[in-house]
């Protein structure tokens, strides 16, 4: 089958990292009429009807610019403009959460592009000052690097490892085996997704997955299976998929995280989303993928 999460992932750029410190270079792609940039005004996007419109060199603002690379013989940036610009039409500017409806429509192809976009604009509104000396920061590498005008100490961009993953609980495959799912107290009543949580220095990803299960439910996890991963610059994390087989079935939710957590047999799961009373996760995240490979096949219901 094909996974959901895999949408917002292809086709992918050519980067050109190489061409980055290429001045000329750089300069003579900005002005080629076919160049197509993306404004960004401080971490948000504006999409007109549904889409991401996509302007041109001439037609783009003054702030840093951004190459993102190439495809379909096309050289895309991006312009990281003044926050200040999106207070003009406050409601027409959307953070990235808040155009993953877009990107999983008409402008998936556009995800790969988009995701590199924001991304960096993430790590340029709050990388401001030299973590060791406090020096004024000045872009650099088409904007993937950020030196110190006072020490020279270069920085570059982070992204934060977290797992997600599906615990399973029972005989692989037989009709009583069940995952478990969690939901947070903010979200709507009904809503389920799979377990998460960023990785600690010094722990392999299995650790994390069995140390982030027992703090948020209290399940002890034993074998642990690599699944696949998910870009997810939301500020700027890498959602490394997972699969856990559960050792112990009581649940104890932490109420700080989690408030709620069940297990669900793959018939009361489909059952369920298909009455409305369990909402799932969204059909472009690596959780729903883990969902519906667990399931075996796509689940209807909502798409949050």
């Amino acid at each position: 089958m094909t996974y959901p999460h895999l949408r917002l992932a292809s086709p992918a750029h050519d980067r050109l990292g190489q061409q980055r410190k290429d001045d000329s270079w750089l300069a003579e792609r900005w002005g080629e009429p076919g160049t197509r940039v993306l404004v960004v005004a401080g971490t948000r996007v504006r999409p007109r009807n549904g889409t991401l419109e996509w302007v041109s060199p001439a037609e783009a603002p003054e702030g840093t610019r951004v190459l993102l690379g190439q495809r379909d013989a096309t050289t895309w940036w991006a312009v990281i403009a003044d926050g200040a610009l999106a207070a003009e039409e406050k409601d027409a500017w959307v953070p990235l959460r808040g155009l993953l409806p877009a990107l999983a429509g008409s402008s998936t192809d556009e995800a790969p592009l988009v995701f590199h976009a924001l991304g960096l604009a993430e790590w340029l509104w709050a990388t401001r000052f030299c973590p060791r000396c406090g020096g004024a920061l000045e872009p650099q590498a088409a904007g993937h690097e950020l030196r110190c005008t006072a020490c020279g100490r270069p920085q570059f961009p982070r992204t934060d490892p977290a797992v997600i993953m599906l615990i399973t609980h029972g005989e692989p495959g037989a009709a009583d085996e069940r995952c478990l799912l969690g939901r947070q107290a903010v979200w709507p009543e009904g809503r389920f997704s799979t377990l998460a949580g960023f990785c600690e220095p010094g722990e392999t990803l299995e650790d994390a997955v069995r140390r982030e299960v027992a703090e948020e439910v209290g399940v002890r996890v034993g074998e642990v299976t690599y699944f696949g991963n998910q870009p997810w610059p939301l500020p700027a994390s890498l959602m490394l998929g997972m699969v856990g087989r559960a050792e112990t079935t009581e649940i104890v939710v932490d109420r700080d995280e989690i408030e709620e957590a069940r297990w669900f047999t793959r018939a009361a799961m489909r059952e369920q989303a298909e009455a409305g009373t369990v909402l799932l996760p969204s059909g472009v995240s690596i959780s729903r993928s883990l969902v519906e490979h667990w399931c075996g096949a796509p689940l209807p219901g909502s798409h949050w």
